[in-house]
């Protein structure tokens, strides 16, 4: 297997999770007592990716994907938009649901489009930062580090603008109280994922030449 074709595999990984947390996030489910949205499966993946790749490959080739990831999403957001305007067919039947779920989403989406640009520099910013300071030792520091406040930073942001006054029960310290909670629990996934993050990077690293841009990263 190929360092491009390992690289491909990840990125997909990431656009998957991200696209996946946008379109399946509507829904909250209760697990342990807890209420949550179902992306708090997906969305973490991303953190996981950018990490391993800003590792293994450098900040900038992380950076790329991020972008990528970007223009998904805004592709994404317009193919949802039009396919809510769109006229049903007289056969199609269930497009009032269609339309609830979906444009649900819609906001959710754009929410996660303001979110992802700045929890995800932030994330590429501090793990090269964390990176510099432990003198590329401790990844695990620098996983955990810089990904529990860049979740933070996402967490607070997509909350807000996803969710604020969709009802009125949606204040602002409603939100708050939800981004803590949901916060917490990303958290825990952080941690969680550490031995994830030492096994991708070691696959990725296997059979790799190191090139110029990546050694002096």
């Amino acid at each position: 297997m190929t360092q491009h074709f390992k690289l491909t595999i990840l990125s997909s990984i990431f656009i998957a999770g991200l696209i996946s947390a946008n379109l399946l996030g509507a829904k909250v489910t209760t697990i342990f007592g807890i209420t949550m949205s179902v992306a708090i499966f997906s969305y973490p993946l991303t953190f996981l990716m950018t990490d391993v790749i800003a590792e293994v490959y450098g900040k900038k080739k992380a950076q790329q994907v991020v972008y990528a990831a970007f223009i998904a999403q805004i592709l994404v957001l317009f193919l949802t938009w039009l396919s809510i305007v769109l006229p049903p067919a007289t056969r199609y039947t269930t497009n009032d649901a269609y339309v609830t779920v979906f444009q649900g989403s819609l906001r959710m989406i754009i929410a996660s489009l303001v979110a992802f640009i700045f929890a995800q520099a932030h994330d590429i910013w501090a793990f090269e930062w964390w990176k510099k300071k432990t003198h590329g030792k401790y990844l695990w520091i620098r996983n955990n580090a810089s990904t529990m406040v860049s979740q933070a930073i996402d967490t607070l942001l997509f909350m807000y603008i996803a969710f604020y006054h969709i009802n009125d029960k949606f204040t602002a310290g409603f939100i708050l109280h939800l981004s803590i909670t949901y916060w917490l629990i990303k958290a825990l996934f952080a941690l969680l994922d550490t031995p994830f993050t030492y096994a991708l990077v070691k696959w990725l690293k296997k059979g790799q030449a190191v090139s110029p841009d990546t050694a002096t990263e």
